[in-house]
C-alpha cells in the first residue's frame, strides 16, 4: 500500500511581505527597543525575526538570555540597544529588509545601508545595495562610492565606479568626493590608461587632492601624496609645461625632484629612457604634444 503524499505549497507572497512590512517600527507587540543616532529615535523591533534572519542580531539579542552561553549583558533582553553611530533611515532600511526581505533606497542612504550590510552579514542586502548604486551613479558621488567599494571588497562596484570616472574623468576630478578619496584608491585610479583627462589637468586635480588631505591628516603635502604622485605620467607633458611645473613645485615640493629629473632625461634622451613606460603611454584623454612619438617605443 502506497505511503501518504506531501508537498510543500508557496503561498502568495506579496500579501505576506505586505502583512509583516505592517510590523517594521510598529510598537504593537514589539518586544526589544533601539535608540538610533544623534536624534536618539526609537526604533521597534521583535527578537525572533530578528534573530532568525541575522547572526549579528542573534548574538545581540542571545547576550545573558537563559541557557546562553554569552555573559550576561547589562543590557535587559527588551532594550533599548543604543546604536548612535547609525542614521536612524539607514536602520530602519536593514531592519525592512529583515521582515520583507526588501528593501527602500535613495541616493542620500544607499552607501551607508551598504556599510550596514556588511557589518551585519546580510549578504542579499549588500548585492541589492550594489545595484541600486550602480544604476543611480552620478559625477558627486561616483568617489564616494569607489572608496566603499574598495574598503568593502566589493570588486563588481569598484570595476563600474572606475569605468564610469574614465567617462567622464575632468568633471570627476573637481569633486568633493575626489578630494576626499584615500591615496590607495585615487593612486589605484591614476593607473588607468582610459582617464578622459589630459595630463597638466591631472597633475593640478591631485595637487588640490594633496593640499586637502594634508589639511585634514595634518602631515605635509608629499608625505600625503606620495603614493599618487608616482602615477602621474610627467614624460607626457611639453618642455614648457615641465618647466612650468617644476617652477611651482617648489612652493610645495608635491612632486619629488627624481621624478621631474626623470621625466627631463626622457626628453634628452628620447624614447622614454630611464622611465617605466607606463608613465611614457598616453591616456584617453592626453592633448597630442610633438614628443610623443618619441616616448612610442614602437615608432620608428
Amino acid at each position: 500500500m502506497a505511503g501518504p503524499c506531501s508537498a510543500r505549497l508557496q503561498g502568495e507572497t506579496a500579501a505576506f511581505t505586505a502583512a509583516l512590512r505592517t510590523l517594521v517600527n510598529n510598537p504593537q507587540f514589539s518586544d526589544v527597543t533601539f535608540v538610533v543616532g544623534r536624534e536618539q529615535q526609537k526604533v521597534f523591533a521583535h527578537r525572533c525575526v530578528l534573530a532568525c534572519r541575522c547572526q549579528a542580531f542573534q548574538g545581540m539579542l542571545g547576550q545573558g538570555l537563559a541557557g546562553s552561553a554569552d555573559p550576561p549583558s547589562s543590557i535587559p533582553p527588551q532594550g533599548p540597544f543604543i546604536l548612535g553611530n547609525v542614521q536612524p533611515e539607514v536602520f530602519l532600511a536593514v531592519i525592512e529588509f529583515l521582515y520583507t526581505n526588501s528593501v527602500t533606497l535613495n541616493s542620500h542612504i544607499a552607501l551607508e545601508v551598504l556599510t550596514s550590510s556588511v557589518e551585519y552579514g546580510l549578504q542579499d542586502l549588500c548585492k541589492l545595495c550594489v545595484k541600486f548604486i550602480k544604476d543611480t551613479l552620478s559625477v558627486e558621488q561616483v568617489c564616494e562610492a569607489l572608496q566603499a567599494a574598495v574598503t568593502y571588497g566589493q570588486a563588481d562596484l569598484q570595476q563600474h565606479c572606475l569605468a564610469f570616472i574614465e567617462g567622464c574623468t575632468a568633471a570627476v576630478v573637481r569633486t568633493q568626493g575626489f578630494h576626499e578619496l584615500s591615496d590607495v584608491v585615487l593612486a589605484q585610479v591614476l593607473r588607468s590608461d582610459r582617464l578622459a583627462v589630459d595630463e597638466l589637468d591631472l597633475v593640478q586635480a591631485v595637487r588640490e587632492w594633496a593640499h586637502v588631505s594634508s589639511a585634514v591628516l595634518e602631515r605635509p603635502v608629499p608625505e600625503v601624496a606620495a603614493l599618487p604622485v608616482r602615477e602621474l605620467r610627467l614624460p607626457l607633458l611639453a618642455p614648457s609645461e615641465l618647466a612650468t611645473l617644476e617652477s611651482h613645485n617648489q612652493r610645495d615640493l608635491l612632486i619629488p625632484v627624481e621624478s621631474i629629473a626623470a621625466a627631463w632625461r626622457s626628453h634628452a634622451l628620447r624614447k622614454g629612457s630611464g622611465v617605466p613606460s607606463r608613465l611614457c603611454r598616453p591616456r584617453r584623454g592626453t592633448r597630442p604634444r610633438d614628443h610623443h612619438r618619441q616616448l612610442d617605443p614602437h615608432a620608428k
